[in-house]
């Protein structure tokens, strides 16, 4: 079962999703929140698997909410719910810590399929989607980092395999890129994300982007 919280400073909208994910029989609505600071005290006493953050919201949005949340011990996955799928703060929501994002208008199948997604803790959501977005806001806003500090750690595979992490590709794909095992790519995922300070696979894209290693629109 997952459990899941819910937050939007709108009550009709809060009300649409609780309504929806109650539908399904692995779900289980334990909570919502109509802003960032009361979403950030109800999963501490709840300790949801996923939470849907909204991005804007009076007071504490969603992206200072995320960032406090992935910052607690066994943080839950948090799926941010936006209006436009080109809204600058998802860029700053998935350096937070945010594992992928969700349009408001989507269908019943492809919030069900995301939470789902999220909840097992695999790569980026609609890969497609937010790789397009992580480079086009990396280009605009030019945070690069310097390459050689960022990459120098890494060995020539690990760097190979943050290149396809990048790309949108899961375990398995990089396994059959590479021609190795699943459990060596795993491995390769995990000292990644160790050697670089980050907490996920989502931090680990924007940091491919922002150090150059991929460049927007080289693919």
């Amino acid at each position: 079962m997952t459990r899941i919280v819910v937050v939007d400073d709108q009550d009709v909208v809060r009300a649409a999703f609780e309504v929806l994910l109650a539908t399904q029989p692995d779900f289980a609505v334990v909570g919502s929140a109509a802003d960032g600071e009361q979403a950030v005290r109800i999963c501490r006493r709840l300790r949801p698997d996923v939470v849907l953050m909204d991005i804007r919201m009076p007071g504490m949005d969603g992206i200072e909410a995320t960032r406090r949340l992935r910052a607690e011990p066994a943080p839950p996955r948090v799926l941010m719910l936006t209006t436009f799928d080109l809204d600058e703060h998802v860029y700053d929501a998935l350096g937070a810590g945010a594992s992928g994002f969700l349009l408001k208008d989507a269908t019943a199948e492809r919030l069900f399929d995301a939470v789902r997604v999220v909840a097992a803790g695999e790569a980026l959501l609609a890969p497609t989607v937010t790789r397009r977005l992580v480079a086009e806001f990396a280009r605009l806003r030019v945070r690069r980092r310097e390459r050689d500090a960022v990459l120098r750690a890494l060995t020539t595979r690990e760097t190979e395999v943050l290149r396809l992490i990048a790309e949108g590709l899961s375990n398995a794909e990089i396994a059959a890129r590479l021609v190795v095992g699943e459990e060596t790519v795993k491995s390769h995922v995990s000292r990644v994300l160790a050697k670089l300070g980050l907490r996920d696979r989502t931090q680990a894209v924007v940091v491919a982007y922002e150090s150059g290693l991929v460049v927007p629109g080289d693919r």
